[in-house]
């Protein structure tokens, strides 16, 4: 499933073409996803576009009557192609733009959602949403506030969009691997120091993720075609069995919130 890093890459990459271009039409070849695409959406006409912004896992294009929302699910991207492209299999929407190109979303399993926000709201999905790990809301003291009433594993608190939003399985076991943390240790174990430390691991792994491109497992490209190159960076996502790159010891692999969880214990001792 694309995570925080793979959004903001699709994001970036759909932008420069989007931002200040014209919706002429939308294109919807199947109007069930996970829910049915917004019916405000499909009768879009020539609709500017002011701007391309992403809320933890969701992508607002901003137009004048209000904004589109957009969930890539499990399998789902975005590209850019000539609105003469013939639709491929899974091709489902096309926002058919004024330059002579569509923004088309393809989603092999339909886990994805188009969706619709009137201007000056907050769509339901939006609305209970945590901090974004990427600017100053977030931090160490906020993170260890909000740990100190749980007693839940600090992995699952770290994936809890009202902690904080976009820190998917990958990324939570990169962050809590580095930070030197067992991702199995209650919340309100941690102490403010090793929040601290967290928070930061959490920014420096989500920022190089998306400079990399995101990561690629199964399906994710951004909106060029183009792989991620993170999965090279990953140091236990995906390693259960295999020896720690740090000290050699064979990486422990369990499941937490029904999410595979790699972890070192030598690396990571038992608090």
């Amino acid at each position: 499933m694309p995570e925080l890093p793979e959004v903001e890459v699709s994001r970036l990459g759909i932008a420069p073409a989007l931002e200040g271009n014209l919706i002429e039409r939308v294109i919807v070849r199947q109007p069930m996803l996970r829910w049915p695409v917004a019916a405000e959406v499909i009768a879009l006409q020539q609709q500017p576009v002011q701007a391309v912004r992403r809320r933890a896992k969701y992508l607002l294009i901003d137009v004048p009557q209000g904004s589109i929302i957009v969930h890539l699910g499990m399998s789902g991207h975005l590209k850019i192609v000539p609105s003469s492209t013939p639709p491929l299999k899974h091709d489902h929407v096309d926002w058919v733009l004024a330059d002579g190109r569509s923004l088309r979303l393809n989603d092999s399993r339909r886990f994805g959602a188009v969706l619709w926000q009137d201007p000056l709201q907050s769509h339901v999905l939006l609305t209970a949403l945590g901090p974004e790990p990427l600017t100053d809301d977030f931090d160490g003291a906020l993170l260890f506030e909000r740990c100190q009433s749980r007693s839940s594993a600090i992995k699952l608190v770290l994936m809890d969009n009202h902690v904080v939003v976009g820190v998917g399985n990958i990324y939570a076991n990169e962050a809590l691997f580095k930070a030197r943390i067992r991702p199995t240790t209650p919340a309100r174990q941690l102490s403010l120091a090793q929040c601290t430390v967290l928070a930061a691991v959490v920014k420096q792994t989500l920022a190089a993720a998306i400079t990399q491109g995101g990561t690629t497992l199964k399906d994710f490209s951004d909106a060029s075609g183009k792989a991620g190159y993170f999965k090279q960076e990953l140091l236990v996502y995906g390693r259960g069995g295999q020896p720690c790159l740090h000290c050699h010891t064979p990486l422990d692999e369990i499941r937490l919130g029904q999410r595979s969880t790699v972890f070192c214990p030598q690396c990571q001792p038992t608090p």
